[in-house]
């Protein structure tokens, strides 16, 4: 293999955290040879589309070229990965390239399963079936939303791991607030129909999460996966995953957030779990099998919600751990589970959840972050797109 083919370090994924390590490999070591793999032209802020479903903003303002996000220095493989050596420290494209690499950064994402629930590839985009989790769906929530004039309006979170864990119940109180300001709440039956077992798994944030739905006048059925939709009869069939019943619910409107897995390429290559995410220690990022192999964000084993705040603790961590396991020092950085999930329970209110692997609140402000704000709906709507596209991805936060 000849070295115009083989890099320092080679980044799989040029999402939040391909972008946010190669940044911040850039300002550590600039003489490393820093490629990131990734196809896409098009580079998306989001967390941003929680608001885009809900008529805040256009969809437009969510993303960017990838062009002006990869950091200078750092070489852009336009292409996708397929095959995965570790043994052989190489990677094979989609396009035929097989490119070598001394240390390896997998941040891949996640695979949206649109086609595991029968019936929803043929009813999404249209007759009243929407979704947050796709840039060329959501603005047809906003359409659902304004369209609306009363009946049942369903919103689903499958069981396993997603992205941003909390958006299915953002969008919801988003809809109830809308359809208050549009005086037609009075003709709507909101329901919430979670796989979950409870609206949040951190306590403070739960017990004040059920405050908000016991005022909303929200409807929880909890443990019930979708498992089909029936767009011809507007039927949503749900499974329960404790007794194993089998419920269909008529609906309106039905935001459905689909399930999700690893990438196809990870899960059946020699760096996954059983599950298919890639295995790595939950506090050094660190392969369990393969030294020089780190990975981070959602394609990653860390037993920690699927969020970009996430990506912000756990990318320091991963450069500074590449960088002492190349110097053959020990690997004293640590991610401790950090994650943030901002809840919008509203227009101009929102609950900024943030805590660790224990489920343990950790809080940045000097307040109790468990009570609804203006001033953190201000932090979703204007401060984190910008920390984002000017601190994270430009390696400085």
């Amino acid at each position: 293999m000849s070295s115009a083919t083989r890099h320092h370090v080679l980044i799989l994924g040029g999402g939040t955290a391909g972008i946010t390590v190669a940044a911040r490999l850039r300002r550590a070591a600039p003489q490393l040879a820093v490629a990131v793999v990734e196809p896409s032209e098009v580079h998306y802020y989001q967390p941003l589309w929680t608001l885009v479903g809900a008529g805040v903003f256009p969809k437009e303002v969510s993303c960017r070229p990838e062009a002006d996000v990869i950091p200078p220095g750092v070489a852009w493989i336009k292409d996708a990965a397929q095959e995965i050596d570790p043994q052989q420290q190489w990677v094979r494209t989609a396009g035929g390239q097989q490119i070598g690499y001394d240390w390896l950064v997998v941040a891949a994402g996640i695979r949206v399963r649109w086609d595991a629930i029968p019936g929803l590839m043929e009813a999404i985009g249209h007759d009243g079936v929407c979704s947050n989790y796709a840039y060329q769906y959501v603005d047809y929530t906003w359409k659902c939303l304004r369209d609306f004039a009363g009946g049942n309006a369903i919103f689903t979170q499958p069981s396993g791991a997603i992205k941003c864990g909390g958006a299915p119940q953002k969008i919801m109180y988003l809809a109830d607030d809308y359809f208050r300001r549009k005086g037609i709440r009075d003709r709507c039956t909101i329901t919430f129909a979670s796989a979950g077992k409870q609206i949040f798994a951190v306590e403070k944030y739960r017990v004040a999460l059920e405050a908000v739905i016991a005022r909303k006048g929200i409807h929880t059925r909890f443990r019930h996966d979708l498992t089909a939709i029936r767009p011809a009869s507007r039927q949503a069939v749900f499974k329960h995953l404790d007794t194993g019943d089998v419920i269909e619910l008529p609906y309106d409107l039905l935001h459905v957030t689909p399930p999700m897995g690893p990438p196809e390429f990870l899960a059946r290559s020699p760096l996954a779990d059983a599950h298919g995410w890639v295995e790595v220690h939950k506090e050094t990022l660190q392969h369990v099998r393969f030294p020089n192999v780190f990975a981070l964000g959602d394609c990653s084993s860390l037993p920690t919600s699927k969020t970009g705040a996430a990506v912000r603790k756990q990318a320091p961590v991963l450069v500074a751990n590449l960088l002492a396991a190349r110097q053959g020092r020990p690997l004293t950085a640590r991610y401790n589970g950090y994650t943030s999930c901002p809840v919008v329970t509203g227009y101009g209110k929102l609950i900024l959840a943030e805590f660790d692997y224990d489920h343990r609140p950790a809080e940045t402000f000097p307040f109790d972050q468990s009570k609804e704000r203006y001033s953190m709906w201000l932090l979703k709507k204007y401060g984190l797109p910008w920390m984002y596209w000017h601190g994270m991805l430009k390696g400085r936060l």
